[in-house]
């Protein structure tokens, strides 16, 4: 009776996906333009990442909009005066 061959699978090679890259794909399907699904056809990427990144990025694009308090405060300001002329 013959043993059976081990059977060596090679490591599948991942490629390296760019930071703005995944803002630009993540902005794409925020803004409507794309679906999830036809994101990960397009780019090749598949849907669990594309869910992982815009999980992760989330936060990034909360800090990106957030404004400090001293330009909110002039903001308003300006704002106050607009509205008095």
């Amino acid at each position: 009776m013959e043993t059976p061959k081990k059977q060596t699978f090679r490591k599948t090679d991942y490629q390296k996906v760019t930071f703005e890259h995944k803002l630009f794909v993540i902005d794409q399907i925020n803004n409507g333009q794309i679906s999830a699904n036809f994101a990960s056809k397009k780019y090749n990427i598949s849907r669990a990442t594309i869910h992982y990144w815009m999980k992760k990025l989330s936060n990034y694009s909360q800090q990106k909009t957030f404004i400090s308090k001293d330009d909110e405060i002039k903001k308003l300001k300006e704002k106050i005066e607009d509205l008095e002329a």
